[in-house]
Order: C-alpha cells, then sequence, then structure tokens
C-alpha cells in the first residue's frame, strides 16, 4: 500500500490516539510494512512479532477539515516487566515526515500513556538517524547497538518530561505544521 497524501494540500490537524477501530489496526499494520519491509528491508515480508500481541498501539490520523483521513503514523507500546515500558516501530508515512507534530506527538503520547499506568522507565531502540529527535524530546542516549544491521541507540524518556495520561484511546488533536 503506497501512503500518498489524498490532498495537495497540509490536513488542518492529526488525532493522535490509541487505535481501536479494526481498520486503525489494520492501517497501522500497513504503515509499518511500507516503512519498516518495503522502504527500509530491516524486515522480510512483515515486521510483526510476539510482542504485537500484547502491546498498544498508537496512530496519528490526518484530519482533513471535517473529515477524517487516513493513518499517516504509528507506534506501540508495551510493557515487559512491572514498570519497565518499551515503545517500538514508530513510523510517519513518507508524505508527512516534513510535519514536525506527528513524530514527536506519538512519542509524547506512549512515554505518557505508560507513566499513567505505572512505568518507572521507558525504553526505546530508536535507528541512529532519529536520536538526535528523541534528545531534544528529553531522551538519554544509553547505549549504542546493532539492529537488523542498522545503528540505533537504547535510549531512556525522562519521565518528569511526560505527564500521565490516562485515556489514550481519546488522544488529543496536534496542529498540522511543517518542519523546517
Amino acid at each position: 500500500m503506497i501512503f500518498e497524501p489524498v490532498i495537495p494540500f497540509l490536513p488542518a490537524g492529526y488525532q493522535i490516539k490509541q487505535a481501536g477501530a479494526p481498520w486503525e489496526h489494520a492501517a497501522a499494520a500497513a504503515l509499518r510494512r511500507a516503512v519498516f519491509c518495503d522502504e527500509q528491508g530491516l524486515f522480510a515480508g512483515d515486521d510483526r512479532d510476539a510482542i504485537d500481541a500484547d502491546a498498544i498501539t498508537l496512530v496519528a490520523i490526518a484530519h482533513l477539515g471535517a473529515a477524517w483521513g487516513e493513518v499517516v503514523g504509528t507506534v506501540r507500546l508495551h510493557e515487559e516487566s512491572p514498570g519497565l515500558w518499551w515503545g517500538s516501530r514508530l513510523a510517519v508515512a513518507a508524505p508527512y515526515r516534513r510535519v514536525a507534530a506527528i513524530g514527536t506527538a506519538l512519542i509524547r503520547l506512549a512515554v505518557s500513556t505508560a507513566h499513567a499506568r505505572g512505568c518507572t522507565r521507558f525504553l526505546a531502540h530508536v535507528q541512529a538517524q532519529n536520536a538526535a529527535l528523541f534528545h531534544r524530546l528529553h531522551w538519554t542516549t544509553e547505549a549504542e547497538v546493532t539492529l537488523h544491521g542498522h545503528p540505533h541507540h537504547r535510549m531512556q524518556a525522562a519521565l518528569d518530561a511526560y505527564p500521565p495520561i490516562a485515556r489514550p484511546e481519546i488522544g488529543f488533536l496536534s496542529i498540522a505544521r511543517r518542519a523546517a
């Protein structure tokens, strides 16, 4: 599935929320396949793994004025052990990567959701080229590692920068703006 903007202008905003409807889950899975399998070649065929069975899937849905559009971003989070949460598979559709709000908002909702559920430590393996974004969002690099043949940073979020959000199914609206 190709993720092209439906219209040639920037959507009004993005609803950042926990996926609930079957179409949201299906679109998030398709976006992950497009990014991690087709575009980056990190996985053959599908990137789903055992974590998906228990993970919480978050999505960014383009808001086109009065109508909801397509899923243009996704991330998953899961609790590995009591208090220890991980975020993974952050993906934004290629045409929307210049919209600064999408990845940042997904990260914010992921950490804040875990924080509301008793998270004491939130980690992620972040592709090296994205580490600077996470540093700006109050994350620190714990180690540099190689995963799937590519350099990553194992990073930890500063939980005090992420107030708890107890209702991720409601989420929030992120207003569109282009990245500089």
